[in-house]
């Protein structure tokens, strides 16, 4: 049976509907930067989406190739994830969707090297007629976080955030963020055939001890 990152690592993919701590290791990435409202039809979010998959695949499928990977064992593709913020901000104002800086990743298993990637890049460029070079190779260390399980509509997140900031502050921890340490999240519905009240949403904030 196919690895499931989902199921392997629940801690980090399927929480509580209540804020955990979590020390969340380093890991890699496929990931794509931009800018501006996620939701804008053929925009620079959703072309990096494109991007996203089309390396992903790419990769997961490198075993029907003539290509290598060493180590490699069947997998299936982990969720979206992305980390946001703006400007001049602490966290994330979503009414104001247009000032949105984000890297939107998936992640990769241990056995990719940034050589596979490079491959998996220019084939999945060649192959499926789509310019992916914007993805690139992306290392992230999260370290200490706490993280819930929001299920609703995206605009509905501040009130979960309330809810971790709240257990923040009776445990003796504060958020942390910074140029590196982001709000970050990882979407476990597909948008398109889910009614947005029944999303399910990991938000993940990093955290330190007051």
């Amino acid at each position: 049976m196919a690895f499931d990152f989902k199921k392997e690592y629940k801690e980090f993919y399927m929480p509580k509907n209540k804020p955990q701590i979590v020390d969340v290791p380093k890991a890699n990435y496929i990931a794509v930067r931009g800018t501006g409202d996620p939701n804008e039809e053929g925009g620079a979010y959703q072309q990096a989406i494109s991007v996203l998959y089309a390396v992903a695949y790419t990769l997961k499928m490198s075993y029907k190739t003539d290509y290598r990977i060493e180590g490699f064992f069947e997998y299936v593709v982990p969720p979206l994830e992305g980390f946001w913020w703006q400007d001049g901000i602490d966290g994330v104002d979503y009414t104001d969707k247009s000032t949105f800086n984000w890297i939107s990743v998936i992640r990769l298993p241990d056995f990719v090297s940034e050589n596979d990637f490079k491959w998996a890049v220019e084939t999945a460029t060649k192959k499926k007629k789509l310019d992916c070079s914007l993805a690139e190779f992306l290392t992230i260390d999260e370290g200490l976080c706490v993280q819930i399980m929001h299920i609703g509509p995206f605009d509905n997140e501040p009130e979960t955030v309330d809810i971790m900031d709240g257990f923040l502050e009776e445990n003796g921890y504060v958020n942390d963020f910074s140029k590196s340490r982001l709000h970050h999240e990882i979407y476990l519905s597909d948008a398109r055939k889910v009614d947005p009240e029944k999303w399910k949403t990991v938000i993940r904030h990093p955290i330190r001890k007051v």
